[in-house]
This record gives C-alpha cells, structure tokens and sequence, in this order.
C-alpha cells in the first residue's frame, strides 16, 4: 500500500470517473486503474463498484476513503513539518472567501500578500459558506474567510474583525429620519434581502428574530447582490442592510441614506477558518497578519453584538 495509491482512490472516490481522476492526479487511466486494482488485491476487497454509473463506493470503500484521507492529510504534515522548520512560506495555497466579503477585503489585501510572500501561489475560490465547510472537510481547502460561529467540530475559527450591519435607507422611507436605528425599527417585510444560500440573509433574518417569510400578498424580492438591492432601494421598494465595508465605496448621494445602529451595534464576526489538522499554518498565520493590518484602519468598532450566520431551526 502507497500514499501514492490512496490519493488514486480518493480522486476517483471524488469523481466517480476513472478518466476524470486520472487527469485529476496527472497520469494515464490505465496506470490509475493498474494501481487501484493492486490496492483492491492486495487487500483482498472490493472499493468500487465499477456496475454502477457513475461508479459509487463500496461500504467497506467508503470507510477505506474516510481512513485514506486522514493517512493522506497526515502524510502531508511531514512536508509542512519540514517547511515550518525552515521558514518557508509558500508552495499552493486553497483559500475559500464567501460572495458577501469577496469583493470588499480582497481588493484591501491580496496585493500586500502577494508582494510580501511572492513563493506562495494562491488559489482563491468564491463559494458559499455550506461549500467551504464541504471543501474544508474534505481537503480540498486549506482554509476561508466566512462569517462565523459555525461551531463545526472539525473547523477552527480564527476572528479577523467585527463588521457592522449598516440600514440603507433611501428617501421617503419611514425610517429615513432617524438618526440612528434600532433592531426594533426593522420589519422583515419591509426589507430587501440577499436570494437564499447567503449567511448574511440569515443573519438579518436572526436580527429580525424572525425566520418566517413575509406573507404572500405582499411585496418581497430577494437579489444576489448588494449593488441591486441599493438600487430597487433607490426606486423605493425598501430598504436593506449592508456590511459596512461594503458601505465605504459608495457615491456621496447614497452614503446619504447610510444609517448605523445604536450600540452596540449589530455585526458579523469575520474569521479565517480552517481544519483542526492545521496544516500549512505558516500561511494561515502570514494571511492574518497581512488581513489584519490592512483592516484594523477601516474597522475599529468595538461595542457590537455578534449576529450568528447560522439560520434558525
């Protein structure tokens, strides 16, 4: 048995396609196929069932991937034994970053992490907060930026910055004069919210203290982006909320209509996540660092209350 073969396995359990896998691994079909089948002899088992399309794990396979996995992350912590030890940061980085922080804290730091740790190549992916924690779990992450807690067993947390919900509040709304908000100001029905699938809808929904939909006579819509939430907001359809980094780039007419909370204020905790194995920890800790020194400017909020971005059951 080989660590070489354990990472054919995992890739066809991945892919459920011997062709897609090899490609995967960067070696011929054939090879892949010879390899796995001298695992599947040498253990005298069957881990795939080759009847089935696409192919599907047997179960003794699947607690065979499950252990594979785990030899294979442990395998990998020699190399990032070996490269703590020298101070190397570098090699390829996953780095997983939900859609509603993506488009405001990387323009802010990834160009000081490029250029002050040039060796490391990074991989960043837009994805969901129910795929990060999917990808981190398998592997398939090094680590994310996401709104937490999640309180995942398997998943450290790692806070960055507290970032606070910020009222968006257009002209000849009934809550344009106020100076400040407060939660009880908020109905539900009332607001523009992100489409399903975005932790930040979930976390207004828990401010609201409200997980039922508005009723079926009255208007509600639901976007995939802030940018058109501002704008139906501006046609007067509602209001929305809106993370405060978000906030910061907006024209000067619209900032206009910016109204914070009274304190403490409602926030997410934003964290960089990843798995309990904690490989790779020197590029973990030099991505806090660059984040970190990059926000503590724009972020210095302290008497806020911790919105959770998990739905409500």
């Amino acid at each position: 048995m080989t660590i070489t073969q354990l990472h054919y396995v995992l890739a066809v359990a991945e892919h459920q396609n011997f062709t897609k896998a090899a490609q995967k691994v960067f070696v011929t079909q054939p090879t892949l196929s010879m390899q796995i089948q001298k695992l599947e002899d040498e253990l005298d088992v069957l881990i795939f069932d080759r009847s089935k399309k696409p192919i599907e794990l047997t179960e003794t396979g699947k607690k065979i991937v499950q252990q594979a996995r785990n030899i294979v992350n442990e395998s990998d912590r020699i190399q990032d034994i070996v490269d703590q030890q020298k101070g190397f940061v570098g090699g390829l980085f996953r780095l997983g970053v939900i859609p509603t922080i993506m488009p405001t804290l990387l323009p802010m730091f990834l160009k000081a992490f490029i250029k002050k740790y040039p060796k490391v190549k990074l991989k960043i992916e837009e994805l969901h907060t129910e795929a990060i924690i999917e990808k981190l779990q398998d592997g398939h992450l090094d680590a994310a930026i996401a709104a937490t807690p999640l309180e995942i067993p398997n998943i450290k947390e790692q806070p960055l910055y507290y970032e606070p919900f910020v009222g968006y509040i257009p002209e000849g709304h009934r809550l344009n004069g106020k100076i400040k908000l407060e939660v009880e100001d908020l109905d539900l029905d009332d607001i523009l919210l992100l489409e399903d699938g975005h932790c930040f809808k979930d976390g207004i929904l828990n401010i609201c203290k409200s997980t039922k939909a508005a009723s079926d006579d009255h208007f509600q819509l639901e976007s995939g982006s802030f940018e058109t939430l501002i704008k139906l907001a501006n046609e007067d359809l509602g209001m929305t909320l809106l993370p405060y980094l978000h906030t910061l780039e907006l024209k000067d007419q619209e900032k206009k209509n910016l109204r914070m909370f009274k304190e403490p204020s409602p926030a997410r905790e934003v964290s960089l996540i990843y798995n309990k194995s904690e490989l790779k920890m020197q590029i973990i800790e030099a991505l806090r660092a660059t984040i970190a020194g990059v926000v503590k400017g724009a972020i210095t909020f302290q008497n806020v209350k911790i919105i959770s971005p998990l739905p409500k059951k």
